[in-house]
């Protein structure tokens, strides 16, 4: 009776984990990024080299969002990168929020005289990114809103305009990646690695017509929506939650893309010891008992199936025979392995496709450790 007990949880989780790598996360992997008809090119010929995104038809000027508290010393060296986005009329705002240096103290003269730069001081008292994001949507200029963080870089001066083409063709909700630098060892490993399986997640759901999240160091929107939605007000009494807990509440009616061009990454530096990461993913995990509850279903079934796939096979290796074991982890693994590598490659993360099997069995500890955090962590008044 055992036994059979063993095999069915591990064959039923297996079945399970094959459908979401087939069903959902296939969809990321066989995604290709439309390109538009090519409109004449601004001096009306066609730009004969390629090698700058043509201008939209209906581009709209953007605003540029970014949010700090104490970070004007790592925005600064940023600052070019950001001033430095073509092909689109933009205003780059930048709010302090409750700092106790001020950026306008520290920039350089030739920062001063930028017409495109605004800085806003906003002192309240209160904790959390939102508040000043909000105060930053309030003085936003434009329809389409930018948002990234005060540690970004974007990867090239294309990602403002590639981001804003997708709302110049319908979307209200853009899906940008923001993965980390690479740097040695396996944290950093580990760390890129769930950085990319979230974004597998997240993209996968909203090609398939379920947006859930998305991150705030990478997300486009409108100024509409984000007014006819009612802002944060459904979830202002927690600090965190501006970028996930948002989408998850507007992308109900409208139209959501993704934008997976390399062009569009913003990368930031990771954690670079256990326990730093460790209270970063908490803060971040502060906000997933609030998705509406068939987006909870779905990632809970997804986390518990990986796991039972691995307890599973273990059991059903000791107490029954290893051959079972093994040929059920190979089924999975195959097909983990093919699509993530495409993935993958598609998110310019090569390197990690060596070490799928390793960091996807490491997930079942991850998933052990973070569960408790997941179903009872009331630590949500914190930013950074």
């Amino acid at each position: 009776m055992l036994h059979s007990l063993f095999i069915w949880i591990f064959i039923g989780a297996t079945v399970v984990q094959l459908f979401f790598w087939l069903y959902f996360f296939r969809r990321l992997a066989v995604y290709r990024e439309t390109i538009p008809a090519q409109p004449p090119y601004r001096n009306g010929e066609q730009d004969p080299t390629n090698e700058f995104p043509r201008e939209h038809p209906s581009a709209q000027p953007v605003s540029i969002i970014i949010c700090e508290r104490n970070d004007a010393d790592k925005l600064l060296p940023r600052l070019d990168r950001f001033l430095s986005q073509s092909d689109r009329s933009f205003e780059l705002l930048v709010i302090s929020h409750n700092s106790y240096r001020k950026i306008q103290d520290i920039l350089s003269p030739s920062h001063r005289q930028t017409r495109h730069l605004r800085l806003i001081s906003h002192h309240d008292g209160r904790v959390g990114k939102k508040f000043a994001l909000a105060r930053g949507i309030q003085e936003a200029r434009n329809e389409i809103l930018l948002l990234t963080d005060a540690d970004c870089l974007p990867a090239s001066s294309h990602w403002m305009h590639k981001m804003a083409a997708k709302i110049d063709d319908g979307a209200d909700i853009v899906l940008g990646f923001a993965p980390y630098t690479e740097a040695p060892g396996l944290l950093n490993k580990f760390i890129r690695f769930e950085t990319c399986y979230t974004a597998i997640q997240f993209m996968s759901f909203a090609l398939a017509g379920l947006p859930y999240m998305g991150v705030g160091r990478n997300l486009a929107y409108t100024k509409s929506l984000y007014i006819s939605t009612g802002g944060f007000k459904q979830h202002e009494h927690i600090a965190s939650g501006d970028d996930d807990l948002f989408v998850n509440a507007a992308a109900r009616t409208r139209h959501v893309s993704i934008q997976i061009d390399p062009d569009t990454f913003v990368y930031s530096p990771a954690k670079t010891t256990w326990t730093s990461w460790f209270r970063q993913k908490t803060r971040h995990f502060s906000t997933g008992r609030l998705y509406k509850l068939h987006h909870q279903l779905l990632l809970g079934l997804l986390a518990m199936s990986h796991t039972l796939h691995y307890v599973g096979g273990i059991l059903v290796g000791i107490e029954i025979d290893p051959i079972y074991t093994l040929a059920g982890y190979v089924v999975r693994m195959s097909v983990v392995t093919a699509l993530s590598s495409v993935i993958l490659s598609k998110l310019q993360h090569r390197k990690l496709r060596w070490w799928v099997p390793a960091l996807d069995a490491l997930f079942v500890l991850y998933y052990f450790v973070f569960a408790p955090r997941v179903l009872w962590n009331t630590n949500t008044q914190r930013w950074n």
